[in-house]
């Protein structure tokens, strides 16, 4: 990746041998400039010899009696202070920066990506210098919504409802992704189903995984220049399987019968939605190993929401996904959420009662069935936890651009993925999502 050259470069080294050692001389002349360190000496110490002996001076007093002094090569004075019996401690004084905090107002909301307990250390993870950008997230939900907080990191995107009913669009399957609302009768899916407002599920998702940073507008997403590809499945009365599976084959990439090929194919699948199934059916298995072994996309599914044995929720009892607990505001395993060995991970989906504020806040409409105006609020559900760990990878497979290294295969993002721990009966697999951590995994693998 990295001969023709070798006359010409001794041409030009030859004719301008002088200047160069001019240069080199003058060079030489220089001193470096100094660094400093903090120094604290012990009780009785021979504060001046000490001082002669490592080439420094004092600058400053520091706290706890310690001081600030300059040196020419801070590395070789460290060394000879500490080889001194009266010196407690010598190191460098490092110069630190801000801890990344975006300009989005609501940020100070958005709990679940910064408090010490429940948060996921987003800042940190930030620090380190991904943001997503370049990556692409399916997010195979309801669709796309218009929004001015995410509107411009969506790209492409397709419908799958084949159903009219569901899709309330008039047809079934066709390259139109948005969100026509999920809103229903009562009884309209099924004896004894209740009434709903639209619930703009997408949106929220979305918006978890890539709001817009820094536009002094609302709040921010995990991976704020990622670009999500919104597959619409999901419609009146829920999704299909057979249209669920079309829509995770699509978005890594993979061919559709009677469906354009994918222009902006996503390396991360995020499905914040499931139901119940003794086991991960053949189609729905099928579709994840295509994706998954063939486009080489991680794929996200939440866990459930049912305060049961993940393994009896599909697509969380699937192979080879991630499945993504959730926990509310203070580390614990959210009420709701389901449980047991499949979990992965977990991430904050909050626990809206009995205080609203504990929910997920992020992107949202207000129209009770078609779209309104934009707005945000806070939701709480596995489908909310299950974004953060997508936006994530979304982050890991960024720092490794940054780093010229290959994107990591779907078993190295799970290999890498890390979590603070959590007491065992959390049933939390790996514990609480830590971005930080697994991002400079990702950072430092080969």
């Amino acid at each position: 990746m990295r001969t023709g050259m070798a006359t010409l470069l001794g041409v030009v080294m030859a004719l301008t041998v002088t200047p160069a050692l001019t240069s080199l001389s003058a060079a030489a002349q220089e001193e470096p400039e100094e660094q400093e360190i903090i120094v604290k000496f012990r009780d009785g110490a021979s504060r001046g010899d000490a001082l002669t002996q490592s080439r420094t001076r004092a600058v400053a007093d520091a706290t706890d009696g310690a001081e600030v002094l300059a040196s020419r090569d801070a590395t070789e004075s460290i060394r000879v202070l500490m080889a001194r019996g009266d010196v407690e401690y010598a190191e460098p004084n490092i110069v630190l920066e801000a801890t990344a905090v975006p300009n989005d107002p609501l940020w100070p909301q958005q709990w679940h990506y910064w408090e010490a307990v429940g948060g996921i250390r987003l800042s940190q993870a930030w620090d380190l210098g991904p943001s997503g950008s370049g990556q692409r997230v399916a997010v195979i939900d309801t669709g796309r919504t218009a929004h001015p907080d995410m509107s411009a990191n969506y790209i492409g995107g397709y419908d799958f409802i084949s159903n009219a009913g569901y899709a309330k669009d008039g047809g079934g399957r066709d390259a139109n992704p948005a969100d026509q609302g999920d809103w229903r009768l009562a009884n309209q899916c099924g004896p004894g189903t209740a009434a709903r407002a639209s619930s703009w599920h997408g949106l929220h998702v979305a918006g978890t995984v890539a709001a817009l940073r820094n536009n002094l507008t609302g709040v921010t997403g995990v991976a704020p220049s990622a670009r999500v590809v919104p597959v619409r499945v999901l419609g009146t009365c829920g999704g299909t399987l057979a249209d669920i599976a079309a829509g995770i084959v699509w978005a890594a990439g993979g061919a559709v019968p009677g469906v354009p090929a994918n222009p902006n194919p996503a390396k991360v699948l995020n499905l914040s939605l499931g139901g119940p199934s003794a086991v991960c059916p053949a189609t729905l298995q099928s579709a994840i190993n295509t994706a998954r072994n063939v486009h080489r996309a991680t794929v996200v599914v939440a866990a459930g929401n049912s305060a049961v044995n993940a393994a009896g929720a599909t697509p969380a009892n699937c192979a080879g996904v991630i499945t993504t607990g959730a926990t509310d505001r203070q580390a614990n395993r959210a009420s709701y959420a389901n449980f047991g060995v499949t979990i992965e991970v977990c991430a904050p989906g909050g626990e809206t009662s009995p205080s609203a504020a504990n929910g997920v806040l992020s992107t949202l409409n207000n129209g009770p069935t078609v779209p309104a105006a934009s707005f945000y609020a806070r939701y709480q559900g596995t489908s909310m936890a299950t974004p953060h760990v997508a936006g994530v990878v979304a982050l890991m497979q960024h720092a490794r651009v940054q780093q010229g290294k290959l994107s990591l295969t779907p078993a190295q993002v799970l290999l890498h993925l890390k979590a603070k721990v959590l007491p065992a009966a959390t049933q939390c697999g790996k514990g609480l999502l830590d971005a930080q951590a697994s991002v400079a995994a990702a950072m430092a693998a080969a």
